[in-house]
């Protein structure tokens, strides 16, 4: 049996997601839809146990009672939201937050810590979930309809998807003058795109990222699409990044941040023109650069 978070017995097993000071972007919670797919889908719930009546915001009114008897259709994405899809008119919505985790355990399992709801599904699993800060949230909302909410209505292009392209990004940078890395990190841009792949995908495509947006040039959007989509197909290829306690749903580490170039690697050499890799501030995030390469 697959099992993650804590046993019983204390031992520490399979987390599908962790993260204290460390925001999952979109390579990391794609990797947990992944695996919540491959073990909850097909199973109906049970029976819904909430310890809580709010994380970040209140959950939603009689949850327990309305996911009762639904089955999992699927697990699926959109940026950094987990959707639930249901065999009934609505969908189970879930972002993580900071610290939220979802473990897939036998029923008969202890509750862990920091856990503040659990899902009985048949074939005597439970998934539940676990969140020490709470800034985790859930909703539930009209399975034909969710896309209107105010979570989703003003959400940018999928960055694997065809729409997020170099004439797209141009257009949306050209009367901006923010640097070019705030507009990649901008949800309303482009969703999913935290500073981690950020940081990365501007140094692939050689792109300061203080550069102000609407000075970029169409070959460079070009050239940071591009970066971009490599990027993030290889961090979920290689199970994310593992920052903090963050494995994947296999129990193994993910293994990106072996494969940083610039991020959290300040006075390192630049593995390209051997210039220092850089560190500065930037809306409250540090930006890694090279000195050499990101003129």
């Amino acid at each position: 049996m697959f099992t993650y978070g804590a046993a019983s017995n204390g031992e520490r097993l399979l987390p599908v997601t962790a993260m204290e000071v460390w925001l999952p972007e979109l390579p990391e919670v794609e990797v947990v839809r992944s695996g919540l797919d491959t073990l909850i889908r097909n199973r109906r719930i049970r029976q819904v146990q909430l310890y809580r009546r709010a994380l970040r915001y209140p959950l939603p009114a009689g949850m327990a009672e309305r996911l009762r008897g639904l089955t999992v259709l699927a697990v699926e994405r959109r940026g950094k939201y987990l959707l639930f899809r249901l065999d009934g008119s609505e969908i189970l919505v879930w972002h993580l937050g900071m610290t939220g985790q979802f473990h897939v355990l036998a029923e008969s399992d202890s509750p862990g810590r920091h856990e503040h709801a659990v899902f009985v599904l048949d074939g005597g699993l439970s998934l539940r979930y676990r969140d020490m800060r709470r800034f985790g949230y859930a909703g539930l909302l009209p399975a034909d309809a969710w896309q209107r909410h105010p979570w989703f209505a003003g959400l940018g292009p999928e960055p694997l998807q065809e729409g997020f392209d170099d004439a797209y990004l141009y257009g949306r940078c050209h009367s901006r003058a923010a640097p070019v890395k705030q507009v990649l990190m901008d949800a309303a841009v482009v969703v999913g795109i935290g500073n981690i792949y950020a940081c990365e995908a501007l140094f692939r495509a050689s792109i300061d990222p203080f550069l102000p947006a609407h000075h970029l040039a169409l070959l460079q959007a070009g050239a940071l699409v591009k970066a971009v989509k490599d990027v993030l197909r290889e961090a979920i290829a290689a199970g994310g990044s593992t920052i903090s306690d963050f494995v994947r749903a296999d129990g193994r580490p993910g293994y990106f941040h072996h494969a940083f170039t610039v991020y959290q690697r300040q006075g390192q050499p630049c593995v390209r023109c051997g210039s220092p890799i850089l560190r500065r501030l930037q809306s409250g995030r540090g930006t890694f650069y090279c000195s050499g390469c990101q003129r």
